[in-house]
């Protein structure tokens, strides 16, 4: 007798064993001229995000760069997601979802961009939430840094296309693999991406030149959390980002940035993938490691 594999999401794992994620639901748009019935304003808006998640993530480091930390309040939620979702406090995540949408079934994700005034959420995209804190909130926070420079559109959308099916979710795709096919097809892909990268950043300090853009912050995300989770919690493990000259100055190269490291939580990253992955870990054991380095300076100045 063969014991059933339990699906970490059984509504998003195809008969093969493929993870395949669900799309995001509230796709709504803050515009700085209102246009949208979301307009930009200072306190409107509330962040909803975990530490531990790669997506949230994201948001967190443009809010972070773009300053916008006074004009959008943040709550972090609990890193062990259990039956009942995302906790923050004695609330969960869920009642912001059926406040919203009162026929919302799917899971419930973060990042979640709320609207304090129609209490309703206007986003659950960190795709759409990192280009409305990029292009939409000039007025309240900084223009600078550009994260989406005119000039490199056409390449960012590409790239960040290519890294998201192949890398971002892809380790998903290989952790959350119920079949040996589906978790081999997707690991090799992951490393794939990892060589292309390694490769365009021999010939230049960033992935667009000289300044880091949208794209590097959604690499850095995976990058981050990849040698202390991806390699032993999703079997990502043909090599790490420590293997990789490139990569891993680069890493180490936007970790430096001013404030981000204060964006990295190692714990709350760790306590989340061991403990609340039990079909994959259930022992709950949390390791220790890996060792990283990040303060090691990274030497790409010269590129």
């Amino acid at each position: 007798m063969t014991t059933p594999i339990k699906a970490q999401f059984p509504d998003e794992q195809a008969a093969d064993g493929r993870f395949l994620r669900q799309e995001d639901r509230f796709r709504g748009w803050v515009t700085a001229d209102g246009h949208t019935g979301f307009p930009t304003v200072a306190g409107r808006y509330h962040l909803f995000v975990s530490l531990a998640c790669p997506w949230a993530h994201r948001t967190i480091i443009v809010r972070k760069l773009k300053r916008l930390e006074a004009a959008i309040p943040m709550t972090v939620v609990d890193p062990i997601r259990d039956e009942r979702g995302w906790r923050y406090g004695t609330h969960f995540l869920s009642e912001l979802y059926r406040a919203s949408d009162p026929t919302y079934r799917d899971r419930v994700t973060v990042p979640v961009l709320w609207d304090l005034q129609t209490k309703r959420i206007v986003s659950n995209s960190d795709d759409d939430i990192m280009r409305m804190f990029e292009t939409e909130f000039d007025a309240v926070g900084d223009p600078e840094p550009d994260l989406y420079p005119l000039e490199h559109r056409t390449g960012i959308d590409a790239l960040n296309a290519e890294i998201f099916h192949e890398l971002n979710d892809g380790v998903y795709q290989a952790g959350f693999a119920t079949s040996q096919s589906a978790y081999e097809e997707a690991a090799y892909r992951v490393f794939a991406m990892l060589d292309r990268l390694e490769e365009r950043l021999a010939t230049r300090r960033y992935l667009f030149g000289k300044k880091p853009v949208e794209t590097d912050w959604r690499t850095f995300v995976t990058l981050i959390r990849f040698d202390p989770v991806y390699v032993g919690h999703f079997k990502c493990n043909l090599r790490r980002i420590v293997d990789y000259p490139n990569l891993y100055g680069y890493l180490r190269d936007l970790y430096q940035i001013p404030g981000i490291a204060q964006t990295v939580d190692f714990d709350h990253i760790k306590r989340h993938y061991y403990c609340t992955h039990d079909d994959i870990n259930p022992t709950r054991i949390v390791p220790i490691g890996t060792l990283q380095y990040l303060e090691i300076p990274p030497q790409r100045e010269h590129l």
